[in-house]
């Protein structure tokens, strides 16, 4: 299959680029700039220049010729909302396949660091959080291609980990640099569910191969409670942990960060599991705890 991935430069979208080149795909991923087509091709991808601004004509009329698309990007709203509509628009009776990687941001609980009993499946109603308003709208016009000629289907992960992720365990590492100790939110009971970026990628493989229109897909390997993480954190570097109100969590974090690390967002992957036969590999996101990389992020700048 001739696969073009938008954001293959990325975290997610160059380990699925990778993932479905190795699954014997063609695949091409959109590059901005020459460095980031050289960085493609160096990885066995075959760069398409363009972008979502400017060069949106481009990436769209490249996915177009292709016969599946992954949108992989993680663009600003207005970006996002307005290459959404355009690659529906030109997908419309085609038939041919676009996946729209989403995340269980969408269904994001304000918890102050509390728990929530919470979990939401598929296709299971929950409200939607303000800030991810116009990622669940991009969601929307995704899946009602699918009445429109386009094989579309949206994959929602929790947390994705894996080499190089700047997630959950990364911004624990971080609070050290700034505080000296191992920060959570509140009671730190809190927890976000999460998935290996390999298990994300074969979630994808799967859903070109047999995934149907108007399939939406969680992805979830497990939970951990980000004190949990913290107290972790904290026996790897030899430091105390400490919760942080909001205040003090937006001083470490920024205002983004500490919204993501006072949430839950719990996930369950029934549709992913009964419709494409998936199931997790990697469990344990506390396995990243003492990489070096993870280490320097605590020592802070050198």
């Amino acid at each position: 299959m001739d696969v073009l991935v938008i954001g293959a430069t990325g975290f997610v979208g160059g380990t699925l680029a990778r993932h479905l080149a190795a699954a014997g795909h063609q695949v091409g991923g959109v590059a901005r700039t020459a460095s980031a087509a050289a960085a493609l091709e160096a990885a066995g991808i075959h760069p398409v220049r363009g972008d979502l601004d400017e060069g949106r004509g481009a990436t769209v009329a490249a996915a177009r010729r292709a016969d599946a698309v992954v949108y992989a990007a993680q663009p600003d709203a207005v970006l996002e909302t307005a290459t959404v509509a355009e690659l529906t628009r030109a997908m419309a009776g085609t038939g041919r396949t676009l996946v729209f990687l989403s995340g269980t941001g969408v269904l994001l609980q304000r918890t102050g660091g509390a728990w929530s009993e919470d979990g939401f499946a598929e296709h299971e109603p929950f409200a939607v959080e303000p800030l991810a308003a116009a990622r669940k709208a991009a969601e929307d016009t995704v899946l009602a291609s699918a009445a429109h000629g386009v094989r579309a289907m949206v994959v929602r992960p929790g947390l994705v980990w894996g080499p190089g992720d700047h997630g959950h365990v990364a911004l624990v590492h971080r609070s050290v640099a700034a505080t000296g100790a191992a920060c959570y939110v509140g009671p730190g009971l809190n927890t976000y569910s999460h998935v290996h970026v390999d298990d994300v990628a074969r979630l994808f493989g799967l859903a070109l191969e047999r995934g149907r229109p108007g399939g939406l897909y969680h992805a979830v390997a497990g939970e951990v409670p980000n004190r949990w993480i913290a107290e972790s954190v904290a026996a790897d570097l030899g430091c105390a942990t400490r919760s942080v109100g909001e205040e003090e969590a937006a001083a470490i974090w920024g205002p983004f960060g500490a919204l993501v690390m006072a949430a839950s967002s719990r996930c369950r992957a029934v549709a992913s599991r009964r419709e494409l036969g998936w199931a997790p590999r990697r469990f344990d996101m506390l396995s990243e705890v003492g990489e070096p990389r993870l280490r320097e992020l605590a020592a802070g700048p050198a």
